[in-house]
């Protein structure tokens, strides 16, 4: 065996390919801070990364696909933040006040990703929509499937659960996109902001969870 093709080798390999297609799409995601996918070019990527345009090819077939490549690194933190939240058996008021902890929580620490799906979501570039819309579906099916586990839900039809459930998505993903937006030049008037937005937040889950008691289980 050639010494250029030992295993270690080839795993050194491998992390400095991983490490180079990391850099592309952080690099992305930083200029896309301030444009949209559709006018983002490959070697304005490229240029920030500090390699060659051609390298582009190695790890994405054209601006689309890296673009897929961030909605499924932009969402899928929150899958698991918000998943875990529902699987506790909690109360109706803990499990609201949680979710929006977690959203804000999620946006604090990517405030990049979540203006990039807001921005993206009815963007102009289709396979990125595209892209976003099946994610969402998926999170939906998600929660729809911790939903239909509890109690509240005895009764009801699995198209009535799904339907609740896509209501909580919507609603967080507006949440989350409320709270990237809040900006002040005073950091005191931004907190307050913040606040704003979690309080109406809360108040909107709450009524979604009033008219789920009250919605007829065999509707």
């Amino acid at each position: 065996m050639n010494s250029s093709s030992t295993p270690a080798t080839l795993g050194v390999r491998q992390a400095q390919k991983l490490k180079t297609r990391q850099a592309l799409l952080d690099a992305a995601l930083k200029l896309l801070e301030e444009q949209s996918l559709s006018s983002l070019g490959l070697r304005e990527v490229t240029r920030v990364v500090g390699v060659a345009p051609a390298a582009f090819y190695r790890h994405f077939r054209d601006m689309a696909e890296l673009g897929v490549a961030l909605v499924e690194e932009s969402l899928a933190s929150l899958h698991v933040m918000i998943r875990a939240v529902l699987a506790e058996q909690q109360e109706a008021e803990e499990v609201i006040d949680r979710s929006v902890e977690a959203v804000a929580d999620h946006v604090r620490r990517h405030p990049a990703h979540v203006r990039f799906v807001a921005r993206e979501r009815h963007g102009g570039v289709r396979a990125v929509r595209e892209a976003i819309a099946a994610e969402l579906a998926r999170f939906g099916d998600e929660v729809a499937a911790a939903l239909a586990a509890q109690e509240a839900s005895r009764g009801w039809s699995a198209e009535d659960v799904r339907m609740l459930a896509g209501l909580y998505v919507d609603h967080l993903v507006m949440t989350a996109s409320a709270f990237v937006e809040a900006s002040a030049d005073d950091p005191a008037e931004e907190r307050a902001e913040e606040r704003a937005i979690a309080d109406t937040a809360r108040r909107q889950l709450r009524l979604i969870s009033l008219g789920r008691r009250h919605w007829p289980a065999a509707s």
